[in-house]
């Protein structure tokens, strides 16, 4: 079993504060269980890495299961990067330029 790094990019990491922000001022309920989605799909990268199809530069996505919002990361061997927390339905494919 490989022991990877989870390493986020700071614009991802810009992103997931701001969409958690935005759901938070809504319901504090629905805040948490974003968080907690997009921990869950971190989690589940890290268990199988190459589950996902590799797209651009070999980025991957993995879609969360309530909320329209992509994890975008890719692999090395020894770190996982997230790159992005994209809202699906926003400027597709913009965090090419951080792959």
């Amino acid at each position: 079993m490989n022991v990877r790094q989870v390493r986020w990019h700071r614009e991802a990491g810009d992103e997931a504060e701001a969409a958690a922000r935005w759901y938070r001022e809504r319901s504090a309920a629905a805040a948490e269980r974003f968080v907690g989605e997009i921990k869950q799909a971190i989690e589940t990268i890290l268990e199988a890495p190459r589950r996902w199809p590799a797209g651009f530069r070999s980025t991957r996505k993995v879609k969360l299961p309530c909320f329209p919002f992509l994890v975008v990361y890719r692999e090395s061997d020894q770190t996982i990067e997230i790159l992005a927390i994209a809202h699906g339905r926003r400027r597709p494919a913009y965090w090419n330029e951080r792959a």
